[in-house]
Parts: structure tokens; sequence; C-alpha cells
């Protein structure tokens, strides 16, 4: 089924739900019940939240509403006639009011069910054949925690059960995949309530990954022209204002503080830093283009309700770059930074991709042939690498056009990790100039860049794209040395030295604990090697070797197990 039409299903099934719902709980009141990318919610103001038993009663219940295959009936009425009609629903009377004045109103009739909704619909209820309510949650009205707090109902809809069978096994390796899950299971962080919500604390096995993950990102900046910056974490308000995010992004800033009577922000972003150091000094022709990139932490805010672990956070370290440079360099530039972004999601296992080209919008900034080289910049980039891509007709930032890459992970989810964004907007704002081969001064242009996101919410991806078991270069733990017997702990811990002189990442489990225990605790912590030492192996200056994936490898030297994980990783 076309993706329109799979919207009109969903929103469908959402409002035979709401239809289900009222006949069973007269007294709930509706809110909102849209079509989302993966399914369809509905919120409802009840007196108790909904059990798992309530949904099967809604479920079957709504097998009666589609088993009477009433027509959807869009009507088009008056504000007056809405307002009558809606007069015992609050939530409907304040969306009423909400609208503009020149707005036509519609509603659909689904049988003695009414709903106040642009729509579309698909013809009948009766159409509707693979469908499942997922979950039930708490959710505050219009997503403010100031607001009523309604009881959601989230949901699926397929044209097929196959494909809703598909879907649903997806779901049940999605769970045993989330990062939450994962993360507490490996110790690799935390979100601490005293803290505050949506600020992450990294512990050392999941900051050791992190650090991985950093010191590679850098090496590969520098090899590929870049240079590092690092920039303070907050500013004059002034700053914010000439940037323009007081008028375009204020409500998802903290507020300001005071110091010496001065009102500072903390950042949302990195750009406006990385243009003061530009402006320090003037600029020639020769130094472009100036590549400058960071790991810089910024915080946004964002409502309690949309917070979810490492995927949407408060504070969070952005994979930036800015790239200023002249007209006749952006192709070259934007072919240069598409083939970057490529090479670091290869090299995290990413080979499959969705991509976007975004196109000028109604309201814009820039001059029309300066928008027409750029959006045929990042066009041309995306042909030489022979890449598929869908054309997102004026998706465009008012700034400028961008290429969107959204990665699909192993049970082929798809998330957004990386772009590249012209702007023309910020040089104008911050009256960026270089001194030309004419003497003259010349505008450039910058190109914002990130290659995997943000550094947290690129890390829940990877545990769920690898369940938790990091390929043995990310690996926390490499190798775990499991001696059988207290009497071999001194040749545990001599192997253990060994393999860390060598750069390897290795612990030895000494407990008094059997050695089957221990392997089977090495596999639920993911660790790639389980290196057991007996009596055997302490004689031989060797170690029997368990793999996470391929079982007992049987016993090698140290020093071949020692190539054999350095090739390994070279060939990784």
């Amino acid at each position: 089924m076309a993706n329109y039409d799979l919207h009109a299903l969903r929103h469908s099934t959402a409002h035979v739900m709401a239809h289900a719902v009222k006949n069973l709980y007269p007294s709930a009141r509706v809110a909102i019940g849209p079509s989302i990318e993966e399914g369809f919610y509905y919120d409802f103001d009840v007196d108790q939240p909904f059990t798992p038993e309530d949904l099967d009663k809604i479920t079957a219940e709504m097998a009666n509403v589609i088993k009477a295959a009433n027509s959807f009936v869009r009507k088009e009425i008056t504000r007056d006639e809405a307002l009558a009609l809606f007069a015992d629903e609050p939530y409907k009377i304040e969306l009423i009011n909400d609208l503009p004045e020149d707005e036509v109103i519609s509603i659909y009739e689904e049988g003695d069910f009414v709903d106040l909704c642009r729509g579309p619909h698909i013809d009948n209820a009766g159409e509707i054949k693979a469908y499942k309510l997922l979950k039930s949650s708490g959710a505050y009205w219009r997503g403010d925690e100031r607001n009523a707090m309604l009881q959601r109902i989230y949901g699926t809809a397929f044209a097929s059960k196959q494909e809703l069978d598909d879907y649903l096994k997806m779901l049940e390796e999605a769970e045993k995949r989330d990062h939450r899950k994962l993360g507490r299971e490996l110790d690799l962080f935390s979100l601490q309530e005293a803290a505050g919500p949506g600020l992450v604390f990294w512990h050392p096995k999941g900051a050791l990954i992190r650090t991985l993950i950093e010191d590679h990102w850098r090496a590969e900046h520098l090899k590929n022209g870049y240079e590092l910056v690092v920039t303070p974490h907050i500013a004059r308000q002034d700053l914010w204002r000439t940037s323009g995010h007081l008028d375009f992004f204020n409500e998802n800033m903290y507020q300001p503080m005071e110091v010496d009577e001065v009102p500072y922000l903390i950042k949302p972003m990195n750009c406006p830093f990385h243009l003061l150091i530009y402006k320090s000094r003037v600029r020639s022709y020769r130094e472009l283009p100036i590549r400058w990139a960071e790991l810089g932490t910024v915080y946004r805010y964002e409502r309690s309700g949309v917070l979810h672990g490492l995927m949407r956070v408060r504070g969070f370290t952005q994979d930036d770059a800015h790239i200023m440079c002249s007209r006749d360099q952006l192709d070259s530039e934007t072919k240069r930074v598409l083939e970057f972004v490529l090479s670091m999601l290869r090299r995290f296992g990413f080979a499959d991709y969705e991509i976007y080209l975004s196109t000028r919008p109604e309201h814009s900034v820039g001059e029309d042939d300066v928008w027409e080289q750029a959006t045929e910049a990042l066009r041309a980039a995306l042909d030489e690498q022979g890449l598929a891509y869908q054309i997102d007709e004026g998706g465009g930032a008012f700034y400028g056009p961008k290429i969107d890459v959204k990665i699909k992970d192993a049970i082929g989810r798809v998330w957004q990790c990386s772009t590249i964004q012209v702007d023309f907007n910020e040089p104008e704002r911050f009256d960026l100039t270089y001194v030309g081969q004419d003497n003259a001064h010349h505008r450039p242009i910058m190109i914002h860049r990130a290659l995997l996101g943000s550094m947290e919410r690129f890390m829940g991806v990877l545990i769920e794209h690898y369940a938790g078991a990091f390929p043995l270069w990310l690996a926390p733990v490499q190798g775990l040395v499991i001696p059988i017997a207290d009497r071999h702990v001194e040749y545990a811990n001599k192997v253990a030295d060994d393999l860390r002189v060598e750069g390897l990442r290795v612990e030895v489990d000494d407990r008094n604990e059997k050695t089957g225990y221990k392997i089977r605790e090495a596999q639920l912590h993911k660790i790639p090697y389980m290196l057991v030492v007996g009596d055997r192996e302490q004689e031989a200056g060797a170690v029997a070797v368990r793999s996470r994936s391929k079982g007992d490898l049987g016993a090698v030297s140290v020093g071949d197990l020692i190539r054999q994980l350095k090739k390994e990783l070279t060939d990784a």
C-alpha cells in the first residue's frame, strides 16, 4: 500500500479505536488521534489508566465496529456548529477555538461516531484488516506538563496480516535490543533523576566506548583536512540575538543567567562560536576552504514527555563541523563532505541508507542563483556516489538546501544521522568576509555538517544495532581471562598483562565461582573472547579460547592469540 494510503489507513484505524473506546467508556473525553511514522495513537481523558485487559476489550470492540463497515463521511461545518457539536468534549473545543478564523472546519462521521478531523480516511471501516493495539501510557495534553495528564493508546495497522506479523516480530527484536535495557545490563550509562531528566551519566565502560568513537572521529578529521576547535559552553545573550537563535529557537533554549549584570545563555548550538573564531582576524581567499570541527556539548530544553533514553536528551555532544568556502569551492567541498559521511558510517557498520535532498522552502533567504548552485552541488555529490535519494521539495532550511542521510540498522529501522546543510544566512548575519584575489571583500558560504549526529543518540543507535555485542575494536572489554582455580590466578594475571602491553583491553575474573558460571556471565556481558587458563594452559604458555559468536576455538599460545586479535582489529 502506498505511503499516503497507509497514512489514511492508520488514521482511520485510530478513529475506529476512539469509536470503540467511546462505546465501552461513554464518559471518556477524546483529544487527538493522528497517524505517526509506524502506526497511530489516540489520547483520552479517562478516570483510570488503561490496563492490558482494557486494551483487549477495546480490540474486541474494534472488531465489531469494523464488521459494521460504516463509511467515513466528510462534512464541512461552521465554527458555531462545531462548538455546539463538541460541547461535551473540552479538548475538541480548545482545538476549534485555536483554529484561524478562515479555517475550513471539517468532521468525519463513521456510524454514530463523529470526530473533528481534516482527514484523509479510507472509504469505510470494513477495509481495516490487520491492526494491533500495542500499549498505553500517560501523555500530557499538547505535550505540556502543565496540562492535564491523558491516557494515550498506541497501535499500528497494515494493509496485510503478513506485514503486521513482520512488524510485530521486529518489535519483539527491538525490545531485546532496547538501549535503555542493555545500558543497564552492560553498565554503560545511567540517567540520574537527582541531577535532572535528560542528562546522561557515562559509566566507565560506556565512557570508554564513547572515547574510542571520539578518538577515531578526531583522527579521521585530521586525515581529512579539518582543524579541531574547542569553544565555551555559555555566551552573552546578544550573541544568540545576532545568530537568530533567540528568534527561531528560543523555546528550546534555557533561561538566561546573570553574570556581572549581563544575561548569558548556555549554548544550544556551536555554529556562532565557530563564526566568532573566523571573525577574530581578516581572512584571505588563500585560507579557504576552512574546515573546523568540534565535539561540542550543547543543551536544549526538551519537554519531559518526549525524553527517551539516549535518543532524546537535554544535554548532548554534537559531532559538529563548519566549512567556510567560496562559491567556486562549493561543488568540491560538498562532494568531499559526502564521501567523508559515507566512510564514517561504514566504519561503524552502516551501509544501507535512506537519503533526502531538501530544496528551497517558500520562506527563505539568499539569492536565487546561489540557491540553485548549492542545490545542484548537493545533487551532483549524490549522483557521483551513485546513491539513490528522494527529493523533499521545499523541505530545506530557510537558510539553504540540505542532504539528510538516514541509516538502517540491523533490523531495518531507520535513524536520522548525518546531515549536510548549506547556509547563506549566518555568514550574512555575522558579516563574514574574506579578501579575494581582487583585494575586495567577499562573503563566504558556510556548510554545516554532522557525520554521526550527536554522540548520545549515535551511541543509542549503536547499542541497538549490535544488540550490545560491539565489534572487537569498540568492545570495552575485549577479552576476559578466566582462571579455573586459585592456583591459576597468578598466570591469568600474567596473560592479562601481556595482552594489555599490546594495547588490548583485558580483565581477569578471579572470583571464587565455577568456570561455567563465569563463562555464562561473560556471554551475558557480550565480551568477545573468554580466555580460560588451567594446568595445561599454564604449562604450555597458552589459553583456551572461547569466542562470543563461534564458541570453543581450542588452545593457542599467548603470542599467537595476540597476533590473531591484532589481525582481527586490523581487518575490521
